[in-house]
């Protein structure tokens, strides 16, 4: 039986970071462009630790599942996807995840990043029996 073609999706993003825009020049970035995707072979795999390392022409991202989230891991942590990348593509990325940082705070509020912050007394530690 043949796979069924699944539909690409249509994204909107800013003309800043689309990655052919050369020859059409947007003014000052304001305006958005139509890019299709097709994310029919895409793997969605979670994440909560993240190592960037690189050279001077790539940057290497790691991401893993640290299964010991508080406190320094005492076995290795597993990197199960490797992104690697030019600087140009980094930028236009980090600043993709900044405008959607930004937008997630205005709505949710800030996010804290420091665990010891966010860690409840009684709460996410370890067990005491």
């Amino acid at each position: 039986m043949a796979d069924a073609k699944k539909p690409e999706k249509e994204i909107e993003i800013p003309a800043s970071l689309a990655t052919n825009l050369a020859a059409q020049q947007q003014p000052q970035g304001q305006q958005r462009v139509q890019v299709q995707i097709d994310d029919s072979k895409a793997l969605a795999l979670y994440a909560n630790f993240c190592r960037v390392t690189g050279t001077p022409e790539e940057l290497i991202i790691d991401f893993g599942l640290n299964p010991q989230p508080f406190g320094v891991p005492t076995e290795p942590i597993p990197v199960t996807q490797r992104i690697i990348t030019n600087f140009f593509t980094a930028k236009r990325m980090l600043h993709a995840l900044q405008l959607t940082v930004q937008r997630h705070e205005a709505t949710f509020g800030i996010l804290e990043t420091d665990v010891q912050k966010r860690v409840r007394p009684g709460f996410g530690g370890p067990r005491v029996d």
